[in-house]
């Protein structure tokens, strides 16, 4: 759902009845709330509440409304024309967290230092490096969110975005950010993180890795373990994959877009037979797991 579409329910629930337009028309939760749930009835011009919608509304949608309303109000980001995703709005709503608890600080930095592209900021944060093109309002919360005046235009930087720490003792290389926003854990435990932003490998051309063990951390769908994870290793022969921890998540119900292809298993013959098995039974089951979802202290752990 898209904020008009979370409004609209509030109002409803408010009100009883919300006029139509095309966004409630041609939305997919309202289908669902009409047609499985008897929650709504429509009309030409007209959405109402059956007296089923007010216990819904109240078990399913009224916490997250009042919680995103707060958010977007509090900060000046509630407009008239305001329509982002609730995906955008909880990315923003994690950001602005891990910002006042002082985690974004150092990756902050290194987007200012760096000049980074927007392209890139994109990929960072909605795993898309086009998600955040022509989205002027959503471009304007997250510079607000990182505290940031800009965004450069370039589409490809050579640098890798790191979070060091004292007397480290291994490496481990994301394919996504989301480790490197949580830096407690792996600075107390002597990790220190990279991010090269995906499929963005030529800069690990000239990387040094001082002698140190590394490993990669990624999603384990096609496009992590079939066709990113290979060239990194092509680039750091020595760096070694780290088995997951996380629950598999089905393809389908998540829409994911990296969908598994025939050739998946013929491209991770480099994996142990371990991880082998695993990618079998995600193929199998049509599954991925999200890389954020392990525990990568876990996964060193039981590399070690």
């Amino acid at each position: 759902m898209n904020w008009i579409e979370i409004n609209a329910l509030h109002k409803l629930f408010s009100e009883e009845e919300v006029k139509l337009n095309e966004t409630l028309r041609n939305s997919g939760e309202i289908r669902y709330l009409e047609k499985s749930r008897r929650a709504v009835e429509m009309t030409a011009d007209r959405m109402r509440a059956t007296s089923r919608f007010s216990e819904i509304y109240k078990k399913d949608y009224l916490q997250n409304y009042l919680t995103y309303e707060s958010f977007l109000n509090g900060h000046g980001l509630l407009k008239p024309q305001t329509r982002f995703d609730e995906s955008d709005i909880r990315i923003l709503m994690s950001l602005y967290d891990k910002k006042i608890a002082g985690n974004l600080e150092d990756l902050r930095h290194q987007i200012i230092s760096f000049d980074e592209s927007l392209r890139g900021v994109s990929h960072m944060f909605f795993k898309n490096e086009k998600y955040l093109l022509n989205k002027g309002a959503l471009i304007d919360a997250l510079k607000y969110v990182l505290d940031i005046e800009e965004f450069s235009n370039e589409k490809d930087q050579q640098y890798i975005y790191k979070l060091e720490c004292h007397n480290p003792r291994t490496i481990v290389l994301c394919e996504n950010i989301d480790f490197l926003t949580k830096p407690n854990k792996p600075r107390r435990e002597g990790i220190e993180l990279w991010y090269a932003g995906g499929k963005n490998v030529s800069k690990l051309d000239y990387v040094d890795t001082r002698g140190l063990p590394i490993f990669y951390s990624g999603d384990w769908d096609y496009d992590g373990l079939c066709i990113i994870y290979p060239l990194v290793k092509g680039k750091i022969p020595s760096i070694e994959l780290l088995t997951p921890n996380g629950l598999p998540k089905s393809v389908i119900d998540s829409e994911h877009k990296s969908l598994w292809k025939k050739d998946s298993k013929s491209r991770t013959d480099i994996l142990n037979s371990e991880q082998k098995a695993i990618v079998e039974s995600l193929i199998q089951n049509n599954e991925w797991i999200v890389e954020e979802s392990n525990d990568l202290l876990q996964m060193l752990d039981c590399y070690n």
